[in-house]
């Protein structure tokens, strides 16, 4: 059993009170204020080790027990039966049971005949997620990086996300090979949909840090979409208001052939290297060179390699 290399800040918060749904699906909670305005939905644990989010929709429900004050809210919980497999010794290993919940949301799988205990969770949601107008889903990150919001491929969720006016850093990428996130579900990835996606990385999984972050960027979201008032949010925010943000933008996806698969510069998340042509990674023969100057590493992985897994994406900041 592989012990983590980085502290535990924080550990899984007690969810239980929250497991009787309003809407007949277990750790989901619709929140509706009888008048109109938009239908928002906020997740957290797409991935079970990912704790800040749950922390925050806790926060959100349990301490500050969150009306709107026009449109619907829906809070999930999303995978539980993964979160409650958490082991402090070994915290990565409950990201999933049976394969990763954020590469299932393309109809062609979440409507055939596959089955795997993510599929049976994400067709529960997919009405939610479905009827929803605007998303907030809350996720971390397994090497040490400052906060980033995955705008998905479209250019419109980079637009609000400067709306939000956090993070720093901004995200458009080419997507998953594995397959469709729920940021990218139906109008979430279509520019002429007034739909908009957003998937926030606190920071790194078991830093206090993504927690301040998670609860930060709720009550800013909030406010964002009108269900809550910006007195509100602004009374509960927990981190400063970056002077500028910056966007990258992905031009490949770095993926894993064996086992073998290691990097050949030092990892840091949204580290640059400066020279095009440096060697970045190597897997058996396969050679993966910085394609330009200054290529930005996001969310590089290299303590769990997976044939097929995205290692690194490779970007360069747009002003």
């Amino acid at each position: 059993m592989n012990k983590p290399t980085t502290p535990l800040e924080i550990l899984p918060p007690d969810i239980s009170a929250f497991k009787r749904g309003n809407r007949g699906v277990d750790y989901v909670h619709v929140l509706d204020s009888g008048q109109a305005g938009p239908r928002v939905m906020v997740q957290a644990l797409t991935h079970g080790n990912e704790l800040c989010g749950a922390w925050a929709l806790k926060w959100l429900l349990d301490e500050q027990r969150f009306v709107p004050r026009r449109g619907r809210l829906t809070v999930s919980f999303a995978n539980v039966e993964a979160f409650e497999r958490f082991d402090a010794e070994a915290p990565q290993h409950s990201r999933f049971v049976d394969e990763d919940l954020n590469r299932v949301w393309a109809d062609d799988v979440l409507l055939g005949p596959r089955d795997s205990a993510e599929l049976r969770r994400a067709r529960e949601l997919r009405p939610f997620v479905d009827e929803t107008e605007l998303l907030l889903d809350i996720h971390s990150m397994s090497e040490p990086c400052r906060p980033l919001m995955v705008c998905g491929t479209a250019d419109k969720n980079a637009d609000y996300a400067r709306q939000l006016g956090v993070p720093a850093d901004l995200l458009i990428d080419t997507g998953h090979p594995a397959g469709l996130r729920m940021v990218e579900r139906g109008g979430f990835s279509d520019p002429a949909s007034p739909r908009r996606a957003l998937l926030m990385e606190c920071g790194q999984h078991w830093a206090a840090s993504s927690r301040e972050v998670a609860i930060d960027t709720l009550a800013r979201f909030l406010a964002l979409t009108g269900l809550a008032d910006a007195d509100w949010a602004a009374q509960r925010q927990r981190v400063p208001t970056p002077q500028r943000q910056r966007l990258v933008r992905v031009t490949e996806a770095v993926v894993a052939r064996t086992p073998a698969f290691h990097f050949l510069v030092p990892v840091e998340g949204l580290g640059v290297v400066r020279q095009a042509g440096t060697p970045i990674a190597r897997d058996g023969d396969q050679v993966w060179c910085a394609p330009y100057d200054d290529t930005v590493l996001v969310m590089p992985n290299a303590d769990h390699v997976r044939p097929g897994n995205t290692q690194v994406r490779l970007g360069r900041f747009e002003d």
